[in-house]
């Protein structure tokens, strides 16, 4: 059923931040280390598709197991600290710089 323009809802839009945690109303600390990790997980899954490798070829790469490396494709980002993730990186072969900077009063 099509709906009539008097029926279509409005749709608002906001623009949010660079960081969709905080846009979400986690603590900016906790947002934070959640973007860290998700950029983290975001290389690397890139990394193994790049390398067309199946989950237990990745897992055998990366001396995890397979049901690790789907924690990995699937975003539980709740598995994975970011020194692991930055541990895996730097097995790939992949430097990961870190920067910090003062946010204003």
């Amino acid at each position: 059923m099509v709906k009539k323009p008097s029926e279509v809802g409005r749709v608002t839009f906001s623009r949010g931040s660079q960081n969709v945690f905080a846009d979400l109303g986690f603590d900016p600390w906790e947002a934070a280390n959640l973007k860290i990790r998700a950029d983290l997980m975001i290389d690397l899954r890139r990394y193994i598709e790049d390398q067309g490798w199946t989950q237990a070829q990745a897992a055998t790469f990366f001396a995890e197991t397979q049901p690790r490396i789907s924690n990995l494709l699937k975003g539980e980002i709740s598995r994975f600290s970011v020194d692991k993730l930055i541990n895996m990186l730097a097995k790939a072969g992949i430097a990961v710089q870190v920067e910090t900077k003062r946010r204003a009063a």
